[in-house]
């Protein structure tokens, strides 16, 4: 027996390292050609023959500037960096052995480029009004500019020019609010991330965001906090601290986490996928249909078997690229991504009843069905107006079909149109700007964007008027509901995704505080604070409310306290010490009249003291935007 178990291990054994040594890893360095400086978070694009294919994997340096790559099938390839702020460099002729590691040394020319002055039009849309405003923003080339395939030097990255306007949704920041007069504060969790990939694509590219483009829980929520897994059979855990506010020292803040269970690709639901590609003459240029394109790539890679995937696109009209297939077909999936092409008008109306129908005529009970809508929000022809297409999203999420949007483009995106679709069809919206952030959000994230945890998640937050004198939630404001809307099961709310973070952060003015808030106006005849609230060392009374995903039954209810025990700043967690950089940031953005002591400095020293192991690289890089933004801020100019 023990002789027939040894021959089996050593056959299994044979079989694995046979199938290492069937591939081999390409790895090095990347850095300034002039200084000689390590260059971290540059995408290395490796592709099998030319530069006008696709490319076939990807990967990004570390904190030293070094990358590998595993996994390449032996053979000759091309390499090709992309990094914002230099020129691509491309290597010809890497050769990949079997079971053998290439070394590749690249460095990279600063781009060098003047820099053009264009106008983005900002339109804020409330319900009374519309008004334009203009910003001035200065333009460089995206990281995806075109060179040419014999790879000299010397040669201009090509430069797209904005021509037309990007939409931003007009916010009205949230004000503080007495807890004598509006003890409650409800809303919807938010999971979207768009708009911090979005200010990344602006400051990248030479110039400060529209202040509306800039949401601050988006900013915040882009970063993943670790926090404790739920416990027993909760799809969520909920952490809560209560410190000093960094920017204001005679406010605290209350952090508020909320962690999605964490679910295996193996455990996961079958999903029935429809991708609606938007591929009108709007998304030819490299940073949308080829980005789309790749990071469509990058997705095939991790689809099984019982996954099925379809194709629709639309430009002048809508049609069907690839029907229901297996994710175990890879090269037919692969196939129908290569024929996709850019021309025409933008018919996004047919293509969203094509997308809904493909994903209800195959729509799977015990799965996860979901129309994946990638786009730059330019819809021109058909039903355009926000309200139409709201509504027929609307519609069309009473079947069980959520909805992910990812923006693409530069010049004429519509984030107000993609914010809308997305919050009104159960859904999440992300903005993809580069080849790093099109893994991040196909292959890191799409896990958990695909398989929704909890549905109509909803928070509510009662404070202690004996505590707190004046509260105010930080961002969140098109997320804010009725207080009767917590306890209505009919109203729709946000979606938890698997392995998904929730955080929200309220800014508190403590009763004892003497400060006078001009927004809270004050009463004639004050109300009475009870003894014993005096007394309770209850700050305040958390509440969510949540349903499961595929069930419409009543609400579950989850109930705590958090109690009046408040932490130094610096001895505050890593996580709400970062999140309140983050938030920071935003608030500096936007100008906001909120942002009290706030400034870059303080906002990369706190950042710097709250990083933690950052695996991936993405709270050293927010260091690195705002030490950007800063040298930017005296050079731009916004008019409102």
């Amino acid at each position: 027996m023990f002789r027939l178990f040894f021959i089996s291990a050593m056959l299994i054994c044979g079989r694995f390292f046979a199938q290492v040594e069937n591939y081999g890893s390409i790895y090095g360095n990347i850095s300034d050609k002039a200084n000689g400086d390590s260059i971290p978070f540059v995408t290395v694009a490796l592709y099998s023959d030319s530069i006008s294919s696709y490319g076939i994997k990807a990967c990004s340096t570390d904190l030293d500037g070094n990358f590998i790559m595993k996994d390449v099938l032996p053979g000759k390839y091309i390499l090709k960096t992309h990094y914002v702020g230099y020129k691509p460099n491309i290597i010809k002729g890497v050769v990949v052995k079997a079971g053998q590691k290439t070394h590749v040394k690249f460095q990279v020319d600063q781009e060098g480029v003047t820099l053009d002055e264009v106008e983005i039009v900002v339109r804020h849309r409330t319900f009374a009004e519309k008004c334009i405003s203009m910003c001035k923003i200065s333009q460089i080339p995206a990281c995806y500019g075109d060179i040419s395939s014999s790879g000299k030097k010397g040669k201009k990255a090509k430069t797209e020019k904005v021509s037309n306007a990007e939409d931003y949704s007009r916010i009205v920041e949230n004000d503080f609010r007495s807890v004598m007069r509006e003890p409650l504060s409800t809303m919807s969790i938010d999971v979207d991330r768009a708009s911090y990939s979005n200010i990344r694509r602006f400051i990248n590219q030479g110039s400060l965001p529209p202040k509306d483009a800039v949401r601050v829980e988006e900013m915040i929520n882009y970063f993943n906090y670790h926090y404790a897994q739920p416990q027993d059979e909760m799809p969520f855990s909920i952490t809560t601290e209560y410190t000093e506010c960094a920017w204001n020292k005679n406010h605290n803040i209350v952090h508020i986490g909320i962690q999605g269970r964490d679910m295996s690709k193996e455990k996961a639901p079958a999903s029935n996928l429809v991708f609606l590609i938007d591929v009108s003459g709007s998304m030819s240029t490299d940073d949308r249909l080829p980005l789309v394109k790749s990071g469509l790539r990058l997705l095939v890679g991790e689809l099984r078997a019982q996954d099925k995937v379809s194709i629709v696109v639309y430009a002048g009209a809508a049609g069907m690229v690839l029907p229901p297939t297996s994710g175990s077909d890879k090269q037919t999936i692969m196939n129908a991504i290569d024929k996709l092409g850019a021309g025409g008008s933008t018919a996004g109306g047919a293509g969203i009843e094509l997308a809904y129908k493909t994903a209800k005529d195959n729509f799977l009970k015990e799965g996860n069905n979901r129309v994946i809508l990638a786009t730059d929000g330019d819809f021109n022809v058909g039903v355009n107006s926000d309200d139409a297409l709201v509504q027929l999203i609307e519609k069309k999420r009473t079947d069980g079909i959520y909805l992910t949007v990812l923006g693409f483009g530069t010049g004429n995106y519509k984030d107000s149109k993609m914010e809308k679709l997305a919050d009104k069809g159960n859904g999440n919206y992300a903005y993809v700007d580069n080849l790093s952030e099109a893994k991040k959000v196909f292959v890191q994230e799409m896990s958990g964007t695909l398989h929704a945890i909890a549905k109509d998640v909803k928070v509510q937050v009662q404070f202690n008027p004996a505590k707190v004198k004046a509260y105010r939630l930080v961002g969140y404001e098109n997320r804010v509901l009725r207080n009767e809307d917590f306890n209505d099961d009919t109203k729709d709310a946000g979606e938890l995704g698997a392995g998904h973070t929730v955080t929200a952060i309220y800014e508190i003015v403590p009763a004892s505080c003497t400060e006078r808030i001009s927004a809270v106006n004050e009463r004639k005849y004050k109300k009475v604070v009870r003894s014993a609230d005096a007394k309770n060392n209850e700050l305040m009374t958390l509440k969510l409310r949540y349903k499961q995903p595929k069930s419409d039954k009543k609400s579950i209810l989850i109930e705590e306290s958090v109690t009046d025990e408040k932490k130094p700043i610096d001895q505050a967690s890593e996580n709400t010490r970062f999140s309140s950089a983050v938030a920071q940031f935003g608030m500096i953005l936007r100008d906001s009249k909120f942002k009290g002591q706030a400034d870059y400095k303080s906002v990369i020293t706190m950042a710097n003291l709250s990083k933690g192991k950052d695996e991936e690289g993405y709270r050293s890089e927010f260091i690195r935007l705002v030490e950007k933004a800063a040298s930017l801020k005296s050079t731009a100019t916004v008019m409102e």
